[in-house]
């Protein structure tokens, strides 16, 4: 039965009559209006001790939720910017390697994919989405070339990492060059680049949406090297562990540490926490030894 709907003075007086503390209760109504109370339901949902009826633990705070979410926000750029990094490097890996080993309409042949149905999938997708593209370099190429299609540097740009992520993973396991993209990803097997650039990808579309990241749980399974050329972590997350955002964080600032060198990534996030200290980053995964984890080190 649908439950009706609540006008915000009674979503506050919701929460009241379930236990919820409240440091200046007229704040409520304009994050309650603003961010909405179903988004941070999801937040307050560890807090209850009774979830059947939604009766709050004693001595827990409305702000202390909006804390936590604005934590969880700046928590989403962070890690959104640490990802874009990764998706331009793997389309400019992808594009570099393929086209001058194979020519720039590589990813037109079917020879060079483990899957044929995958690739016919994706020519497909590409043909619609390249027919339908408002990118400048796109419609020139059309208007220039009207029955060739484009090359791969352009092709390309207009997929998301998602698509690039299964390109990638459809590669024929034989190509040297899967194997050396994952190299210049700082890992020694291409199957650990191709799983990681997945579950990066579903990370992604997350923080797209405006998801919650704070206690989430990750349902793509993902590999994990038994050793690395570079500082990582000191021991190989369990499947029980990678349901928490932790492992793959610490994955996201390995390969950033590849291609991109001195990024702040790390700091920025070290600043964040400083500046949320309260915030339970065990519901994230993070071990109680975290900081002392090599891929943490400063």
């Amino acid at each position: 039965m649908a439950k009706p709907a609540k006008t915000i003075q009674e979503q506050v007086q919701l929460l009241k009559d379930r236990g919820m503390l409240f440091h200046n209760i007229g704040d409520a109504p304009h994050f309650l209006a603003n961010i909405s109370y179903y988004r941070l339901k999801g937040y307050w949902w560890e807090m209850q001790s009774d979830k059947v009826n939604h009766k709050f633990h004693p001595n827990h705070y409305f702000e202390d939720i909006i804390d936590l979410y604005n934590f969880d926000r700046n928590f989403r750029l962070i890690i959104f910017n640490a990802i874009e990094r990764i998706e331009i490097a793997i389309r400019a890996k992808l594009i570099y390697h393929m086209s001058l080993s194979y020519g720039p309409h590589w990813y037109n042949e079917t020879a060079y994919f483990e899957k044929y149905k995958h690739h016919l999938f994706f020519k497909s997708k590409l043909t619609r989405d390249l027919a339908s593209s408002s990118e400048e370099f796109i419609i020139k190429h059309y208007n220039n070339h009207v029955t060739e299609e484009p090359e791969s540097w352009k092709a390309l740009e207009i997929l998301t990492l998602g698509s690039l992520s299964k390109l990638y993973q459809n590669l024929n396991h034989q190509l040297p060059e899967k194997a050396e993209i994952a190299k210049e990803f700082g890992l020694n097997n291409q199957k650990y680049l191709a799983s990681w650039l997945l579950s990066t990808t579903y990370v992604r579309n997350i923080i797209a949406h405006h998801g919650r990241l704070w206690n989430r749980v990750i349902i793509n399974k993902y590999d994990w090297p038994k050793s690395t050329p570079y500082p990582l972590l000191s021991y190989i997350p369990n499947q029980h562990q990678r349901r928490k955002i932790f492992p793959l964080v610490s994955a996201i600032i390995y390969m950033n540490n590849v291609i991109s060198p001195g990024h702040h990534i790390k700091t920025e996030l070290l600043d964040l926490f400083e500046q949320f200290p309260n915030t339970p980053l065990y519901k994230m995964g993070f071990p109680k030894n975290w900081s002392s984890e090599p891929i943490w080190k400063i």
